[in-house]
C-alpha cells in the first residue's frame, strides 16, 4: 500500500540541525508516512547522520547525490515519492507532533490540490515565537480563490513548506522545482495556486521556521549572479500568470515583489559601478511593469527611481539609489524591512485600477 504521505527533506551541512528535524517527524501522530532524506553531497557528517536515522527507521529511505541545490534535491526525492500527498521539511526546521494528522486529515476532507497551514517562527534554539505568522483570529479555515485579493492573496505565501500536495496533481502538471534558480519555492507554488482549482487553508500551526543567526546578511550581499537569477526567476513568475490570464492576482504579488528587490539593490554592496548599470538594463521590463500594471511604490521616491530605470536614465537612477543606500544605513533592520512592505492602502488603491497595461 501507499504511505498516505511522503515527507522530503532536502539535507546539505546541516548536522547541528538535522537530529531535531529529524526526531520531529519521527514523533508524527500520523505514522503511515514515507520519509524520504535527500542528502545533497554534504561536507559534513550529515549524509552519515542520513544514513544512521535509516538504520533505526524501515520508512525512512535516503538518496545520495552530487551537490546540485535545493531543487535538485526535493525534484531526487519526487522521483521516488509513493505517498498519496507529498510535503517539503527543511532539514534545519520542525514539524509538531500532529502536523502531518492535520494537514492529510484537510487534504482528504476537501478533496484539495494542495492544502496551506499556518507556521511559527522560533529562534535558532527551536523556541516559537509568541505568535504564528498567519492571525488566527482575522484568517480563519477557507478555500482560497485566485479572484481574491484579500486573504488569498495573504496566506498564499511562497513557501512550499507550509503545505500538503496532492501527488497526482504535482505529476499531472509534470511539475518540479528549477534548478538553479532563486525563489524555487516561488515559482513552484504560484504555479500550483494558478492551476488549481481547489486550494484551502486552516490556522492550526503545523511548522516551525527557524531563524538561524548566519553570519552574512543576503539583503546586504547580493552580488550580480543573485541578481541575474532572481531576474530569470520574476520573469518565470510573470509569464505564468500573463500566459493564464492572472494578471489581476499577479498584480498583487507584484506589489509584494517590486519594493522588496528595490531595496535589495539598493542595499547590496557587492556590485560594482558597471553590473549595477547591467542590473538594471537586464531587470528594466521589471520594474518597468510597475508604470503598465499601475501598481504604486511604497514611498514616492522609488517612484522617481523606477521612472528614471524606464526611461534608461541608469546613471541617474543609480545615484538616488546610493543617496537612498546612504540614509538606510543608520536605520534599524525593522524600519528598513517596514519600508519594503507594502500598506493596507496601497493594496486598496490598487483595487480601484481597471485598466492595466503589460507586455
Amino acid at each position: 500500500m501507499k504511505p498516505k504521505i511522503s515527507v522530503i527533506v532536502p539535507v546539505y551541512n546541516v548536522e547541528a540541525y538535522l537530529g531535531a528535524c529529524v526526531e520531529s517527524i519521527f514523533n508524527q501522530t500520523l505514522k503511515d508516512i514515507e520519509i524520504i532524506l535527500v542528502d545533497d553531497g554534504a561536507t559534513d557528517n550529515s549524509g552519515k547522520l542520513c544514513d544512521e536515522y535509516q538504520k533505526k527507521d524501515e520508512r525512512i529511505k535516503v538518496i545520495h547525490k552530487q551537490n546540485g541545490g535545493l531543487s535538485s534535491a526535493r525534484n531526487a526525492g519526487l522521483e521516488i515519492a509513493k505517498g498519496k500527498y507529498v510535503t517539503f521539511l527543511d532539514s534545519d526546521d520542525l514539524y509538531l507532533p500532529k502536523s502531518c494528522e492535520l494537514l492529510y486529515n484537510e487534504i482528504e476532507k476537501h478533496r484539495a490540490d494542495y492544502v496551506i497551514g499556518n507556521y511559527q517562527n522560533c529562534d535558532e534554539d527551536g523556541t516559537p515565537w509568541k505568535n504564528p505568522v498567519f492571525n488566527t483570529e482575522k484568517y480563519k479555515n477557507f478555500k482560497l480563490s485566485i479572484t481574491d485579493y484579500h486573504d488569498s492573496f495573504y496566506v498564499m505565501n511562497s513557501s512550499a513548506c507550509n503545505k500538503i500536495f496532492r501527488k497526482s496533481f504535482i505529476d499531472k502538471l509534470n511539475l518540479r522545482f528549477v534548478d538553479g534558480a532563486i525563489a524555487e519555492d516561488a515559482i513552484f507554488t504560484t504555479y500550483c495556486f494558478i492551476k488549481s482549482t481547489k486550494v484551502y487553508y486552516f490556522n492550526d500551526v503545523i511548522y516551525l521556521y527557524r531563524q538561524r543567526n548566519l553570519p552574512t546578511s543576503i539583503s546586504n550581499n547580493c552580488s550580480y549572479e543573485y541578481f541575474n537569477k532572481i531576474n530569470k526567476a520574476y520573469r518565470m513568475i510573470y509569464e505564468n500568470f500573463r500566459d493564464n490570464n492572472q494578471i489581476g492576482f499577479y498584480r498583487f504579488f507584484y506589489a509584494k515583489s517590486v519594493t522588496y528587490m528595490m531595496y535589495k539593490f539598493i542595499d547590496s554592496k557587492l556590485l560594482s559601478h558597471e553590473e549595477k548599470i547591467k542590473v538594471l538594463g537586464e531587470m528594466r521590463w521589471f520594474y518597468k511593469l510597475s508604470i503598465g500594471l499601475k501598481v504604486p511604490m511604497c514611498q514616492e521616491f522609488l517612484t522617481d527611481i523606477v521612472k528614471l530605470i524606464a526611461d534608461k536614465k541608469y546613471e541617474e537612477a543609480i545615484e538616488k539609489c546610493e543617496y537612498v543606500a546612504l540614509i538606510r544605513k543608520d536605520l534599524t533592520k525593522e524600519v528598513k524591512e517596514g519600508m519594503s512592505k507594502p500598506p493596507l492602502e496601497l493594496y486598496e488603491k490598487m483595487l480601484l485600477t481597471k485598466e492595466v497595461e503589460y507586455e
